[in-house]
């Protein structure tokens, strides 16, 4: 975009010598001098530094095209712009300047570019649960991604019931019989934006009050975003759940938007999560339901705690002890709230780790429990973890 101050701010800057002539005319509006330029409203009538030395007998013209920014009285009309210029060489040059080659109205454009909330055609998902985005129109088509209610769109197309829709990092297609289009999306939108935290780390504890002494309530994945209801010093307060509670103020982005889709990598681990990290724990959850059998290794016929990350990692080659207290000595050691999906987690009886699970994401664990539960899925914080270790790198 042609930026009249900074062109005129460049040519003081290299000591050009410039003379802009345009057939003069009678104005009645005000000038104003900035910088040796004489300029009326819409544009520039006279600039003539001076130079040391004499460059234009020296050099050789040359002709250029220049597109400027200058906006005639008349704007049917044509106007001569003639540049001489002089930096260690002379350039020559005449340009028409038509009303097709002023970029003036292109600053509203810039300005109001997106629309609504960065949407110029805004589609928002009306369903209590959440709208399944499908690869293809087909009603039956692979889901790669799930729009929350009240996400919000860009609509691309309509067809047969079926829009084409990009919402956050999702592009597919979800039914129109549970989206809002035009006026009317436009109208509800104003009436649910929302200030938004959006997490920036991954296992983001959330705690019943605001202060590190708190009540841990449950952990939160990175990307995800959570409806501010206040901020404190230091502190977010947000709805989990239907809960009040608070975030370190350090690790969210909070913006008024309407959210949007998760891709299902992102709806199961959240974002910023490696592929083989969504591997291992799509390979585990294989074994849900599976029998606790103490000593054991057998993802099948059974397993204890330690067997059953023993074996999952040696899937994906990764040599473990059989023994959650020599896990806790594997890798490297990282603070509970630094885990991404992967990671092992472990738990003391008050005296020793007795216990290791594997993190999941979004505040959850997968680990071969006990006898009567067998392999299932968790809260990190259904017992209190005590430490943490990263023995996959990615």
């Amino acid at each position: 975009m042609y930026n009249k101050k900074k062109a005129g701010m460049s040519a003081v800057a290299l000591a050009l010598a410039v003379t802009v002539a345009f057939p003069m005319q009678t104005m009645a509006a005000p000038t104003l001098s900035i910088g040796g330029f004489t300029a009326g409203v819409d544009k520039v009538i006279s600039k003539t530094p001076s130079l040391d030395v004499d460059v234009q007998a020296q050099t050789k013209a040359s002709e250029i095209t220049i597109g400027a920014g200058v906006q005639p009285s008349d704007p049917a009309a044509t106007e001569e712009v003639s540049f001489t210029a002089g930096a260690g060489g002379l350039v020559t040059a005449s340009v028409a300047v038509t009303p097709e080659d002023m970029d003036e109205q292109s600053y509203d454009e810039e300005e109001n570019a997106g629309g609504l909330f960065g949407y110029t055609n805004l589609g928002i998902a009306r369903v209590e649960d959440h709208l399944n985005v499908r690869a293809t129109a087909e009603k039956d088509s692979k889901i790669v991604g799930k729009m929350e209610g009240d996400s919000g769109c860009e609509v691309l197309d309509v067809t047969d019931g079926m829009a084409h829709i990009i919402s956050g990092s999702v592009e597919g297609y979800v039914s129109t019989g549970y989206l809002l289009i035009g006026d009317a999306a436009e109208k509800y939108a104003n009436t649910i934006v929302k200030e938004l935290a959006t997490v920036t780390a991954d296992g983001l504890k959330m705690r019943m009050a605001p202060s590190l002494e708190a009540e841990v309530y449950d952990m939160v994945a990175y990307g995800e975003e959570l409806e501010v209801l206040d901020k404190l010093d230091g502190w977010v307060a947000v709805e989990f759940d239907g809960q009040k509670v608070f975030v370190s103020a350090d690790y969210v982005s909070v913006d008024r938007k309407l959210k949007t889709a998760l891709n299902m990598t992102e709806f199961l681990y959240g974002e910023g999560v490696s592929d083989v990290r969504v591997e291992i724990c799509e390979y585990a959850k294989q074994f849900l339901g599976n029998p606790y059998v103490w000593g054991g290794t057998s993802l099948t016929k059974g397993a204890d705690c330690s067997g059953f990350v023993l074996s999952i990692y040696k899937k994906f080659g990764v040599s473990l002890p059989h023994s959650s207290r020599a896990q806790a000595n594997c890798g490297t050691k990282i603070k509970v709230s630094e885990m991404k999906p992967g990671d092992l987690v472990f738990y003391s009886n008050g005296r020793r780790i007795n216990h290791v699970a594997m993190y999941i994401g979004g505040g959850q664990v997968i680990h071969a429990s006990s006898p009567k539960t067998g392999i299932r899925i968790s809260s990190t914080y259904y017992r209190k973890p005590v430490s943490a270790a990263r023995v996959l790198y990615d």
